[in-house]
């Protein structure tokens, strides 16, 4: 496996990155509470730093030399994750942000009469 696709899940409360082949399927995976990090540590830019880091090294057993980046949600450790990816050495070819955003949503609620 040479490319890939790292996809970054940022949010409030954790950072997950998951390293897939071109197809599709996980190769390895990281995130703030595998590292060890607890409650509200788990969703800051050094965390995030670190858990890229992890997922990036562990990916280099299996050859990944150049990825795209996914990355959806709207956390703290967003950027602190891409620049602990960069800091690897793996090339990175672009990146996705791919933040679900609603389209207006469901109906609201009727007003409450009193």
């Amino acid at each position: 496996v040479i490319k890939g696709i790292i996809h970054i899940f940022s949010s409030y409360n954790n950072t997950i990155v998951s390293i897939a082949d071109t197809n599709g399927n996980i190769i390895t995976h990281s995130s703030a509470g595998i590292l060890g990090f607890k409650g509200t540590k788990k969703s800051t830019p050094y965390a995030g730093t670190l858990v890229g880091k992890d997922a990036v090294e562990k990916a280099k057993r299996f050859g990944i030399q150049e990825a795209k980046i996914s990355v959806k949600g709207i956390g703290p450790s967003r950027e602190g994750t891409i620049r602990g990816i960069a800091s690897t050495g793996i090339n990175i070819t672009s990146i996705i942000d791919a933040t679900p955003i609603p389209h207006n949503g469901v109906r609201a609620a009727k007003p409450r009469r009193v």
